[in-house]
């Protein structure tokens, strides 16, 4: 078994606008000085939260599938595909199959927090095919109890959302005070952030806006004496096809 824990300190750092907008990063670019480096299908990770309302402008992307999994407030989405302004509210889920090109816009509300993901879903097949866009509202995604927490399933057995990477499961977590134990195999790496409070995770005691890593466990055992918001992913720990760091970087 090994956890590894990232705290805020060592991930990495960006902005927007001149500091509108402030991230730190879990999985970073190199330019970011962030301790993690993309690994299973995990390709980037940066939690983002805007000081004022502000416009990220038109960019591209291509392969990859960028989700936006908003935390508070209110965001605006615009690409090239739907050439039209789109609003999503806490809870909410967008994914962006960027295929073989799309550019797209964001606003963030003032105060407004939000996880931008990226996944790699194996670019050798998705660089051929044709963005696609969705997005989700938050009453579409079902919950269940597992233990003392409280478990909404944002990507996985019951939810709407659908990508190409495969092997994903994103649960949010909350817990006040008292115990989970979310099962996995020992070929899945559990990734989580701690979005509020503090938790032990297998024993080992993580506050707010940490990051940790699981591996070669047969559960995430969660604990807390108070209260824990947490945002999770599963996936696979070893892949079948070559990511584009290993195809980049090798």
């Amino acid at each position: 078994m090994s956890i590894q824990i990232i705290p805020k300190a060592q991930q990495g750092k960006g902005a927007f606008n001149g500091g509108e907008i402030l991230e730190n990063k879990p999985i970073g670019f190199p330019q970011d000085n962030s301790k993690t480096r993309p690994y299973s299908n995990l390709f980037y990770w940066a939690h983002a939260r805007a000081v004022t309302d502000s416009t990220i402008g038109l960019h591209p992307h291509q392969g990859f599938e960028i989700c936006s999994f908003v935390l508070k407030g209110e965001i605006r989405h615009y690409d090239t595909k739907l050439k039209e302004w789109r609003p999503l509210s806490a809870g909410d889920v967008q994914i962006i199959r960027s295929g073989n090109g799309i550019s797209h816009s964001e606003w963030m509300g003032k105060d407004s927090e939000m996880f931008q993901i990226w996944f790699d879903p194996n670019l050798q097949k998705t660089l051929s095919q044709p963005a696609s866009y969705d997005d989700y509202k938050a009453a579409g995604f079902p919950e269940k109890s597992m233990g003392d927490a409280k478990v909404k399933v944002l990507v996985g057995e019951g939810s709407p959302f659908t990508m190409d990477t495969p092997g994903v499961e994103v649960l949010q977590i909350e817990l006040e005070n008292g115990s989970s134990e979310i099962p996995v195999n020992e070929s899945q790496t559990i990734s989580a952030y701690l979005l509020d409070g503090s938790a032990e995770i297998n024993g080992e005691l993580i506050n707010t806006t940490d990051f940790c890593i699981l591996d070669n466990v047969s559960s995430m055992q969660i604990k807390s004496d108070n209260s824990a918001k947490l945002f999770v992913i599963i996936s696979p720990a070893k892949l079948d096809y070559p990511t584009y760091s290993q195809l980049r970087f090798g």
